[in-house]
């Protein structure tokens, strides 16, 4: 994708695909998915097992439906609906669908790299459709119009934008490639070059650990211009601005920069909450002591249980759950995949379900703010042409208005279609918090009406807007985790949780994942590498092994742990 300002290096067809390997684990999570071997088996003797799984989400179905394969028996507990962050909704009163069926809104993720190749390995397993995602001057973007300080530019190309807006791009390119070794990592982890990759990344790990993103910008030469920063902070690269990142570690930012997580987007044509729930009803061609036919939504009469209201250990070092309903059950093993914070807020839990560090780890996850509000409307009016300048009546909009980021989302010519009016996260995101969808709407159509004086949005909608804010919804705490400067070590606890010989006997049998434990929260790809971590843990601790042609991440964890830093 051309982004406003794009990773430091084009590549060539010629070169091996990027994906999300590494820099923090480098296990090939696709190839391991991939393999004809399978992940691995379990005693007979433990099949039919009970397996608590708690979360419904992407991280949860996953483990869900690879543990039932397995033969396990799957016990899957959500307080809300299946689905997590991966949740689609439609319009009330919109009265019109698209050639595809009802007009939908992504509440949650939207856009997925190609990078994401384990994520991928289940969208095409639930027979999914993907379509390029119309971020900024992305190669299926009409057209881009930037709006900063009141000033407007309609842009086609990169190149149509001022000289300024080429001069960022430049010194982010640079930056990168100064600071942090750009070509070498990105290269290395193309290649699954897993020595190079460890190299580069221990020594950024312990130079950048308790860098922010704004003070890695400001610490180099090619960033020393205050306005490239401020505008960078606007329009960013890839998906838009992030100066709402800059508090944030530049760790983070780097495995997303490394790995081209923002880069050539594709969103999901049936709805991004299909790929949970089809793994509900998904019937496996090949499972192990279940019947053929067997789905997880069989194995739990249809509905899963209901939310966790409390965690504690019971004799035998097992795991008891107690539901809504008052229900009780203890099990050998558990997952819990939902938000970590849940652990300190909305269940009762024993300090002795975790080490100490571990429950630290989880009180300092920090959380990205974000609300998003749709409008359905009758057509792709934005595609009609300006009869003075032949512009697209309206792009795909970048502002430091309270908008911050407009999508358009067609269905073809003539379909209704949506808009995501507005996309915005932290401070901007809690800025609309205490206003209702409709308020809402009024607010980001007048500062849109201030970008597109010619345009009358209002007399397309057909339906009622809706809109979430993450913060606020009851199960969450935001829309990802993001680690602060100085919480690697935090992270890596978590992540690395699955590896329960490295803990005392009496704190293993309840398993970590989800994207909170993941190194790349706000991509689908960490829920699902986290997901057949605690997968790998399950299966072990019941006895079970993988194949030995197709090792595990448990299998190779000691030649590719991630980088362990001193506690002192």
């Amino acid at each position: 994708m051309t982004s406003t300002v794009p990773t430091a290096v084009q590549h060539t067809d010629a070169q091996p695909p990027i994906t999300m390997f590494g820099p923090d684990f480098p296990f090939a999570y696709d190839d391991f998915l991939a393999h004809p071997a399978g992940l691995g088996q379990i005693p007979a003797t433990e099949h039919g097992t009970e397996v608590a799984v708690i979360g419904g989400g992407l991280s949860g179905l996953v483990t869900a439906y690879e543990l039932m394969k397995m033969g396990l028996k799957p016990v899957v507990y959500e307080a809300d609906r299946i689905g997590g962050r991966l949740r689609t909704v439609g319009f009330d009163g919109c009265g019109a669908a698209g050639e595809g069926g009802a007009l939908t809104a992504e509440m949650g993720a939207m856009r997925f790299p190609p990078s994401s190749t384990a994520l991928q390995h289940y969208i095409d397993l639930v027979g999914l459709t993907t379509t390029p995602f119309p971020n900024p001057l992305a190669p299926g973007t009409p057209s881009t119009v930037v709006d900063l300080k009141g000033e407007t530019h309609y842009a086609e190309t990169i190149d149509d934008l001022p000289q300024v807006y080429r001069d960022v791009m430049d010194a982010w390119n640079a930056v990168l490639e100064e600071g942090a070794d750009f070509s070498e990592m990105n290269r290395a982890m193309r290649e699954r070059d897993v020595p190079r990759i460890r190299e580069i990344w221990a020594r950024l790990v312990e130079k950048l650990d308790n860098q922010t993103f704004y003070g890695f910008l400001c610490d180099s030469e090619s960033f020393k211009s205050f306005r490239h920063r401020e505008i960078f902070g606007q329009v960013g690269f890839g998906t838009g601005g992030w100066d709402t990142d800059f508090p944030n570690s530049i760790l983070e930012i780097l495995r997303v920069v490394y790995s081209e997580a923002d880069d050539h987007h594709r969103g999901i044509v049936e709805g991004s909450q299909q790929l949970p729930l089809r793994l509900w009803e998904r019937e496996p061609a090949k499972i192990v002591h279940w019947p053929l036919g067997t789905s997880l939504s069989s194995l739990h009469g249809g509905a899963p249980k209901p939310a966790v209201t409390r965690l504690n250990r019971t004799a035998g070092n097992r795991i008891t759950v107690t539901d809504a309903s008052g229900d009780i059950r203890t099990y050998q093993a558990a997952v819990f995949t939902a938000q970590s914070w849940m652990l300190l807020s909305k269940i009762a839990c024993d300090d002795s379900l975790f080490p100490i560090d571990h429950w630290t780890a989880i009180e300092r996850t920090h959380y990205m703010e974000s609300s998003k509000l749709f409008v359905p409307v009758d057509r792709p009016f934005w595609l009609d042409k300006d009869e003075t300048t032949g512009r697209d009546a309206m792009s795909m909009t970048l502002t430091d208005r309270m908008t911050r980021g407009t999508y358009l989302l067609d269905n073809g010519p003539d379909a209704p279609a949506v808009i995501c009016l507005s996309y915005t996260w932290c401070d901007d995101s809690l800025k609309w918090l205490p206003l209702s969808a409709n308020e809402r709407m009024e607010v980001m159509l007048n500062s849109l009406g201030e970008i597109y004086p010619k345009v009358d949005i209002r007399s397309h909608i057909i339906g009622n807007p809706v809109t979430v804010s993450w913060e606020n919804e009851p199960y969450f705490m935001g829309a990802f985790k993001a680690n602060l400067p100085g919480h690697y070590r935090y992270q890596r606890r978590l992540f690395t949780h699955f590896m329960q010989d490295r803990l005392p006997a009496e704190k293993r049998g309840i398993f970590l994942a989800g994207d909170d434990i993941s190194w790349t929260a706000g991509w689908a790809e960490g829920a699902v590498q986290t997901a057949l971590n605690a997968v790998w843990g399950v299966m072990s601790q019941l006895g079970g092994a993988t194949d030995p042609t197709n090792p595990g991440p448990g299998d190779v964890y000691d030649e590719i742990a991630p980088v362990e830093l001193p506690e002192d």
